[in-house]
């Protein structure tokens, strides 16, 4: 049975299709030619002739440059290095989300720091909290009251959080988005 090629190709390959190996570096006199020796000027013949000598490919490093840079490396094991590095590059980001904490007017104490606990759950992780106030009905004619929880929320969480800017009344709702503090800024 033969086998079908994937329709989507390598999803790595197009990651290594800049760099330029062996017989693909070309318009280029001399290069600098760097290996377990050490690193010499010399001409694309020679280095290519050592390359061979060795059994190994003459890999661009750097081609920006007024002379330029190429290793003496196998380079199956470059690409390999090269995936490596990014894998653990994106194992250290941490993608910010918001979440969104919602709360009422007429809320409880302990519905309160149920809430409160929930938000800072969510800061130690280092996401952004957006805490939402929502009226209904005539609620809005006392909106002084929701506008002193959230400022009492904002003012509980001060030591792990700080707002991005003071809490909004817009419309029939009060939003104040948080940043967490982060444990270098705190010491």
């Amino acid at each position: 049975m033969q086998k079908r090629p994937n329709p989507r190709g390598n999803p790595n390959q197009d990651k290594f299709a800049h760099i330029r190996i062996n017989e693909q570096i070309t318009n280029v006199a001399s290069i600098r030619l760097v290996s377990d020796e050490g690193s010499d000027i010399v001409t694309l013949d020679e280095a290519l002739r050592r390359a061979k000598e060795a059994n190994l490919d003459l890999v661009e490093v750097s081609g920006d440059q007024d002379v330029h840079v190429c290793k003496l490396i196998d380079f199956g094991k470059y690409k390999f290095e090269l995936l490596k590095k990014t894998k653990e590059a994106k194992k250290k980001q941490h993608v910010v989300t918001v979440k969104e904490i919602k709360i009422r007017p007429r809320i409880d104490n302990h519905d309160f720091e149920i809430k409160k606990r929930h938000a800072l759950e969510f800061l130690q992780k280092g996401d952004k909290v957006k805490v939402t106030l929502r009226f209904r009905g005539r609620e809005m004619v006392h909106s002084e009251i929701g506008m002193n929880i959230v400022n009492r929320f904002v003012e509980d969480l001060k030591e792990h959080a700080s707002p991005e800017k003071m809490p909004v009344h817009d419309g029939k709702t009060i939003v104040v988005v948080m940043n967490p503090i982060s444990e270098k800024a705190k010491g």
